[in-house]
């Protein structure tokens, strides 16, 4: 191999571990955060990076959860129904005193980077989109004890489960 081969491919090696070392240095301080989030399960609402408040399992429980069905539909497996238990979503937006229809989209974000949005009209659609907090009767776990919560994000109008949304630390309103 040429000499100028040799040395393009070490310049642009140490330019890649360069630009993952400091992205892994951004992130560090959102892993603590996330950490803290899922440890302590809450659920922060933000629109344009202000916070306009945060949910966790007292808020939830206190809302008096309720039992619903959905079809659980995956890659890997054939749908099946379950029974989960949570609140709409709605409603978690009014007790913060929160009008949904202020606000054009809603991008729910979950610990593990995964990110979907929902137009408001959804959100307002009386019995679509639901925080879960239990299957089939049990607590939905972490994403550090293998669970797929504590918080899931169910679209019942979705027949495909797609649009679900699991282990949701972040509300982001726009």
């Amino acid at each position: 191999m040429k000499k100028r081969n040799i040395i393009i491919i070490v310049s642009v090696s140490v330019f890649l571990a360069a630009v993952v070392a400091v992205f892994a240095f951004l992130n560090a301080g959102n892993l603590n955060e996330k950490k803290m989030l899922e440890e302590e399960a809450i659920i922060l609402v933000k629109s344009a990076d202000r916070l306009l408040g945060s949910i966790d399992m007292q808020a939830i429980e206190s809302m008096g959860p309720i039992d619903f069905n959905a079809n659980l539909d995956t890659s890997d497996s054939e749908a099946e129904e379950h029974q989960y238990s949570g609140v709409l979503l709605n409603d978690l937006f009014k007790s913060l005193k929160i009008n949904i229809e202020d606000y054009q989209t809603l991008t729910a974000k979950a610990i593990d980077g995964y990110i979907v949005a929902y137009d408001s009209s959804e959100v307002a659609d009386e019995g679509n989109i639901y925080i879960a907090i239990k299957r089939d009767g049990k607590p939905l776990g972490s994403k550090s004890s293998g669970g797929n919560g504590p918080y899931q994000i169910i679209v019942k109008k979705d027949a495909f489960s797609q649009r679900w949304c699991k282990f949701v630390i972040e509300l982001e309103l726009k």
